[in-house]
């Protein structure tokens, strides 16, 4: 689910706490969704223990993907990871045909095709290759395909598990950000990130907090989006929008953070963002 944490990824990028972000992030959807809720804005289904171990899997995955998306960041730029995500594409194309026996047209394996070449001339090309990033990246990339193959075969398990026998995109999203917390908790005191956090000049100032809150909301806003396109449409055609965002990710990239790059760098990236554009074209046909 590459569109719930770019955010979060942006906030982080130079930021060393990025599970702490996380939890933040989760926490405030969380309460948002608790506070709806309660005022009775929103319908929210009744949590029970089994209901829990349904989900717990695909949250595991959901966590990894957060984790995996914000590391490797720190080592590459955001522009070479919005391309390097059109591999999530090409692992839940050939997810679905495995686990689904979901064929793809002859297109669409051209565009798979592109991508793949896209991705190695990205890498060959990068000026700031960092083998550590490249491999959360591709750690990220496995997780997120994992996550929309798991996700649509976990929403109809998660309704048989309930009182009411359905499972709105409302409960979806508590339970995703609800039983991220323990994890996230669990990361930060392993990793040591609550030192960094309680000493860094940074969280002092109230124009990260407010920065920070915003982040969460917005991720709650594009959590329920994509829950409810998910639960709509398939698990390739899910990604495969989502893939069309690289195009404006990848310019905010390099100009925000102000990039190096050469000039075989940048078509590679031209070439990566036109293989997805493909990819999107040669599915909705």
């Amino acid at each position: 689910m590459e569109w719930n944490h770019q955010p979060l990824q942006l906030l982080s990028y130079n930021f060393n706490a990025g599970i702490s972000l996380m939890f933040y992030q989760n926490l405030i959807s969380f309460l948002v969704v608790i506070i709806l809720g309660l005022s009775g804005a929103v319908s929210v289904e009744k949590l029970n223990s089994k209901l829990i171990r349904v989900w717990i899997p695909v949250n595991v995955i959901f966590v990894g993907m957060l984790v995996s998306g914000m590391y490797s960041l720190k080592y590459i730029n955001i522009a070479m990871v919005t391309i390097l995500k059109n591999m999530t594409n090409i692992l839940t194309a050939i997810g679905e045909l495995y686990i689904f026996r979901k064929h793809q047209n002859q297109k669409v394996w051209t565009a798979i095709f592109f991508m793949i070449i896209s991705a190695i001339s990205g890498g060959i090309t990068d000026l700031s290759f960092d083998a550590v990033g490249y491999t959360w990246q591709i750690v990220n990339c496995v997780l997120t395909a994992s996550y929309s193959l798991t996700l649509r075969h976990v929403m109809d398990e998660a309704k048989k598990a309930t009182r009411s026998g359905s499972l709105n995109e409302v409960s979806m999203v508590l339970l995703n950000n609800l039983l991220s917390l323990p994890f996230a908790i669990f990361l930060i005191l392993l990793f040591g990130e609550w030192e960094y956090v309680i000493n860094v000049e940074v969280t002092k100032l109230p124009m990260f907090w407010v920065v920070a809150t915003a982040s969460g909301l917005l991720g709650l806003a594009i959590s329920f989006t994509s829950m409810w396109f998910l639960h709509q449409t398939g698990p390739t055609t899910y990604s495969l929008v989502g893939s069309l965002n690289k195009i404006p990710i990848s310019i905010a990239g390099l100009v925000l953070f102000k990039v190096p790059l050469s000039l075989s760098n940048f078509f590679s990236i031209l070439f990566g963002l036109f293989a997805g554009v493909l990819f999107a074209r040669a599915k909705m046909s």
